[in-house]
């Protein structure tokens, strides 16, 4: 009787595991149209069909032109920022900044990152009259689609993030080139001038992130290119000569 039963079971889950196998086979290879096949079944014999005239993907409208693209409606470079600013905001544009921008352009802008220390390209310091002056919809559109050897960061950083760190280059440019009547009398004692006696650490931090440094591989950056000797594909006036110990 027992030995019946045992039978009477395995017959029942062996055809169960059958049926099962069976559906999912089904559902594994039912009928269905895979990207740019053909189909008999439309008159254009195309199986992928037209979108509806004004479809638009949920997400991606960006109608908001000066936030998405940091143009105007003209293409123009805008001069404002098309978002709010505040601390946090900056906070957030030091934390980007560090992480995405620094290792090249250097944590204070000065353009000598770990980077260009260890022998790539140097960027063009923040720091110089012609980026003081750029609309910070260039900054942005620099981030968004990339410069000269610099690559684009759109598919890393968000178009709220890359204000962020528009924001923070210009604090930091602010930070080396503000007027002195617009600070605080205690801010003012602390900005050190030629009534200020520098220490040997201050004056030895200073000679080594210089906010333009003045290193001869990179005076005329970018129309000639700095790339060390010894680096692939290197070109220009630092592939002959340098007056740095580590990339002779």
């Amino acid at each position: 009787m027992i030995a019946s039963f045992n039978l009477r079971t395995a017959l029942v889950l062996a055809t169960a595991s059958f049926v099962m196998a069976a559906c999912r086979q089904d559902m594994h290879d039912q009928p269905k149209y895979k990207p740019q096949r053909v189909s008999e079944f439309f008159a254009d014999g195309r199986a992928g069909r037209p979108e509806l005239e004004g479809t638009i993907a949920r997400g991606t409208l960006n109608e908001d032109t000066a936030f998405y693209s940091g143009k105007d409606a003209a293409g123009d470079d805008i001069v404002e920022f098309p978002v709010s600013i505040d601390k946090a905001f900056l906070l957030r544009g030091q934390q980007r900044y560090d992480i995405y921008c620094a290792p090249c352009h250097g944590r204070i802008g000065n353009g000598l990152g770990m980077i260009v220390r260890r022998g790539f390209k140097q960027p063009p310091s923040y720091h110089i009259d012609r980026l003081r002056a750029a609309p910070v919809g260039h900054i942005f559109d620099v981030i968004s689609n990339g410069y000269g050897a610099m690559l684009n960061y759109a598919s890393q950083v968000q178009p709220r993030d890359r204000w962020a760190i528009t924001a923070y280059i210009r604090a930091l440019q602010y930070s080396q080139n503000a007027p002195l009547a617009q600070l605080s009398p205690d801010a003012r004692a602390k900005v050190p001038g030629a009534s200020t006696a520098l220490s040997p650490e201050m004056r030895a931090a200073m000679a080594a992130q210089p906010l333009v440094p003045n290193d001869s591989d990179f005076y005329n950056f970018p129309a000639e290119p700095a790339t060390p000797a010894g680096v692939p594909g290197a070109i220009g006036v630092g592939a002959r000569k340098s007056n740095q110990p580590e990339r002779k």
